[in-house]
């Protein structure tokens, strides 16, 4: 194994332009067509009709930012598979073996990338005469019980004009953080991700694992930007869904052309192989919901198999946006003229004098000035409300991408002041101090117990010594199939004594 150790751990609410937000946000960045790719057709929240139907693969979100506790770091955050279900069992939730999960920096704002950090997973099964993802209690990735288990390795590619310079292995067989099913499955979850995160040579660390969607915002806007009525605006749609994240941690001066050039942009990127067996894209992501609000349907596929410096082609959708025409066609808020070059300014350059490098080609990437320190108390609009090291200087967990942009696209920077939001300010789980910082996944266990059932009830305790781990000597695998049906007959027994002792009273109570 290649890592060398490892560390422990008020205003005018308008729901409906939610995604208002990523009009502001300009094109997406797309990225090396996975070096020696082809090109394909097929990010965010299954925003484009191909790439929807292929969750393992959808990115959700990229975050970038400059560690608030390490601030010599840039720490970067992109996460796949949206709205996990934390109870969706038995599989639960992995990285696809057969994808390339990429990373992509450039860092001389030519819209190309320089460096591209490679994570491909490989998925691991102990017992296959179980339907069960763990047999037992987890309490180490390690651990006999956990039957399904994922590793990964990281690959660091170095690109001059897309073509390949060298490739390293930066390390390999790295366990994967897995599905929080349950408190019964995993009593101490905070100690799993723990033993996930990994430090690497070069000051590096990495995480991969499921985490909460640190996305907050009220997505419903797609209900034909609920025809005017605001009455339900200001919830958090994403609220106790989860998603596969990827963190990774690298010092400044490894990611930056110089300290007098500190301007990164980063997007990230999806590839699989096609029926020949070559590489192709098909999912892409930088700046928020891009793909959701401002790419017509007919652009959608296309922009998830393209490259950020391919991206004046829909360069129309950002300097003629379409949302900003629905909003004063259903709210009477005046758009802003046309055409919209203050999104391209601030979203496809950056912000001058901020993140915008040198002879910038104008490309949708998240762009990040590493050199500005990380704010001892963020504000969550970031730039517009003077919080310099906040969205779109970067994009750390805490900004509300959505306020910022929408305030932005309905022409905040060009004299239509506005103070536009959804209602949604911060994420329905705090965020940890310290890396990889997304907030520890929704439990699959979450939620009230049913009426006539305690928290002391539990099937192991019925059982006793019965249930042996899968893989465990002296049982063999007929022992744990056994244990595996005992507790399912234990748990319907006790279902069913709990229904009929509530039907039971419901039949005395009732009144005919």
């Amino acid at each position: 194994m290649t890592p060398i150790s490892r560390s422990g751990a008020g205003r005018r609410s308008l729901a409906t332009l939610v995604c208002g937000a990523l009009a502001a946000g300009g094109l997406a960045a797309a990225g090396v067509t996975a070096l020696e790719p082809g090109a394909a057709s097929a990010s965010s929240h299954r925003e484009a009709p191909l790439i929807s139907g292929q969750p393992q693969y959808d990115n959700t979100d990229v975050y970038a930012f400059v560690s608030p506790d390490k601030p010599n770091t840039t720490t970067i955050v992109a996460n796949w598979i949206p709205f996990e279900e934390p109870a969706g069992g038995p599989n639960f939730y992995t990285f696809a073996d057969d994808a390339q999960y990429d990373i992509h920096i450039d860092n001389d704002g030519d819209a190309q990338g320089e460096l591209v950090y490679r994570y491909t997973f490989k998925t691991h099964r102990k017992n296959g005469d179980t339907f069960l993802y763990n047999t037992g209690p987890v309490t180490s990735l390690d651990d006999p019980d956990l039957n399904i288990t994922q590793t990964y390795d990281i690959d660091l590619l170095r690109l001059h004009n897309q073509k390949l310079v060298s490739r390293t292995k930066v390390a390999d067989d790295i366990p994967v953080a897995p599905s929080n099913v349950g408190k019964a499955s995993m009593p101490d979850y905070g100690k799993l991700r723990d033993q996930a995160t990994y430090k690497l040579a070069g000051g590096s660390t990495t995480f991969a694992g499921q985490a909460d969607d640190p996305f907050f915002l009220d997505l419903r806007v797609f209900d034909l930007l609920y025809g005017g009525n605001l009455t339900e605006v200001g919830r958090d749609t994403l609220k106790g869904y989860n998603v596969n994240s990827i963190a990774l941690q690298v010092p400044n001066d490894m990611i930056r052309e110089s300290a007098g050039q500190p301007v990164v942009g980063i997007w990230s990127t999806t590839q699989r192989k096609d029926a020949h067996g070559d590489w192709t894209q098909v999912s892409r992501l930088g700046m928020p919901l891009v793909n959701e609000v401002v790419n017509p349907q007919k652009d959608k596929d296309k922009f998830n198999a393209s490259a950020p410096w391919n991206d004046a082609q829909f360069l129309k959708n950002v300097t003629n946006p379409e949302l900003p025409k629905l909003i004063e066609a259903i709210y009477k808020i005046k758009a802003p003229a046309e055409p919209r070059n203050d999104l391209v300014d601030v979203f496809l350059k950056g912000v001058k004098g901020l993140n915008q490098p040198p002879n910038v080609r104008p490309a949708e990437e998240l762009r990040l000035n590493t050199s500005i320190k990380p704010s001892m108390h963020p504000k969550r609009l970031g730039v517009l409300d003077g919080d310099n090291a906040g969205f779109p200087n970067g994009r750390r967990l805490t900004d509300d991408v959505i306020d910022a942009s929408l305030q932005v696209v309905e022409g905040e920077l060009v004299g239509s002041k506005n103070d536009l939001g959804d209602a949604v300010d911060k994420n329905d789980k705090k965020f940890e101090k310290y890396f990889p910082y997304v907030a520890e996944p929704t439990s699959g266990s979450r939620g009230a117990l049913a009426k006539g059932t305690t928290s002391g009830t539990d099937v192991r305790n019925q059982l006793g010594d019965a249930l042996k781990p899968a893989g465990s000597t002296g049982g063999g695998t007929d022992t744990t199939l056994i244990a595996a049906s005992a507790a399912a007959g234990a748990a319907g027994f006790l279902l069913l004594s709990t229904g009929l002792l509530w039907w039971r009273r419901r039949m005395h109570n009732r009144a005919y």
